[in-house]
């Protein structure tokens, strides 16, 4: 029977993997949130720096639009639909209150005009004629969008509504707020750039982006705001610099001053205080596991392509590291497959973990070496019985 095998090692990097949190409700090096949900993932390596009470459904507010934004945005990728396409806009879109783009009941907008509507300035208005137009009605779009954000493992969401107007069983969680901006910054590129869109006219009233410090030179670049009184000032957020980007959620605070001061808090520590580091590269054989019928005793165990991830940038040095693998690895074996994982644990975060794949082919062994392993077997047999004969 194979046993699980587990080796330290010295290594000097991370490969990419899936996402890892810290151990503690708030940050390293002493970060604490004033949020009362928060969560913030680096992009660049899967690595979460943040996570308080992020699986906690609590109401969303406007950022639910997010999800409205991305049903339209499918829609238009998969040709249901195009930029130009227009949407009528009923009495219901027309009586919204709270955050409005000022449509009309004559009005006919494009995709293009409700998607900047949304994007640029939190029309609940533009929500509502968005759900109508792609399903008939707001309560058929909130079933079909509740069944999107599962697909897309938001396992803690519940839409009752476009625009995230209050009501009680309206739900997301802090996580699928971030997993959701993730999907629509990677998999909606073209469409991106509207949420950092200044300004955006509508029947002649000019109204300024509701996302702050997207002129504060920090690299926020997008996505939502949200208030409500029973969601606090929350938002959902991105930003970039150099070649990292991170996506945050937080929510729960007391008014729009503490949003922004919370946001520019969270950008800086994300960005200042982890350094990226690489710890293993192609090539660099990590161990030499044991091969059980194979033409060679042992497979060289490597990552298929650099090891990054983000640690602490205090401390960055103190890294423990594992090799973990089933022993021993049976026969044939190809290259690339994977054959165990490199466990990797920064000071004051969860362990990072890492596919180690096999780095040569070990074709199974002929007759010979089956012959000397059905002859060692037997012996190990012929001993074991033995020494249960004698006990």
């Amino acid at each position: 029977m194979p046993i699980r095998l587990i080796a330290s090692i010295l290594v000097g990097g991370l490969g990419l993997a899936a996402p890892t949190a810290l151990l503690a409700q708030d940050g390293p090096g002493g970060f604490s949130t004033r949020a009362t949900s928060a969560y913030v993932l680096d992009l660049s390596t899967g690595t979460v720096l943040l996570d308080k009470n992020a699986d906690q459904p609590l109401a969303p507010a406007s950022m639910s639009k997010l999800m409205t934004l991305e049903m339209l945005f499918e829609a238009i990728k998969e040709g249901r639909l195009a930029l130009d396409t227009t949407f009528s806009v009923s009495q219901r879109a027309y009586e919204m209150g709270g955050s409005r783009m000022f449509l009309e009941m004559r009005d006919r907008p494009t995709a293009k005009d409700l998607i900047r509507g949304i994007a640029v300035l939190s029309g609940n208005d533009a929500a509502v004629v968005v759900a109508e137009g792609l399903a008939g009605t707001e309560d058929a779009y909130a079933r079909m969008a509740t069944q999107r954000a599962r697909e897309l493992g938001m396992t803690n969401t519940n839409i009752t509504n476009a625009s995230g107007w209050p009501e009680p069983s309206h739900r997301m969680s802090k996580r699928d707020l971030v997993t959701l901006a993730t999907y629509m910054i990677r998999e909606h590129p073209e469409f991106y750039p509207y949420f950092s869109e200044r300004v955006f006219t509508w029947n002649g009233i000019e109204q300024e982006n509701r996302l702050p410090l997207v002129d504060a030179g920090i690299g926020l670049d997008g996505l939502k705001t949200g208030f409500t009184s029973d969601a606090g000032y929350s938002l959902t957020g991105s930003a970039q610099q150099g070649d990292r980007r991170i996506v945050f959620a937080f929510g729960g605070l007391n008014s729009a001053a503490e949003r922004v001061q919370e946001a520019e808090s969270i950008i800086n520590w994300a960005f200042r205080q982890f350094a990226e580091v690489t710890v293993a590269v192609p090539g660099t054989v990590l161990a030499a596991a044991p091969v059980w019928l194979g033409e060679a005793s042992t497979v060289p165990l490597v990552v298929a392509e650099d090891a990054r991830a983000l640690v602490p940038a205090i401390g960055a040095a103190q890294l423990d590291a594992r090799v973990e693998y089933d022993s021993p690895l049976p026969a044939p074996i190809v290259a690339g497959d994977v054959m165990g994982r490199l466990v990797v644990t920064p000071p004051e975060m969860e362990p990072l973990s890492f596919d180690l794949v096999a780095g040569a082919d070990v074709p199974a062994g002929g007759f010979m070496v089956r012959a000397q392993a059905a002859a060692l077997r037997l012996i190990a047999l012929a001993r074991g019985e033995t020494e249960t004969a004698l006990n």
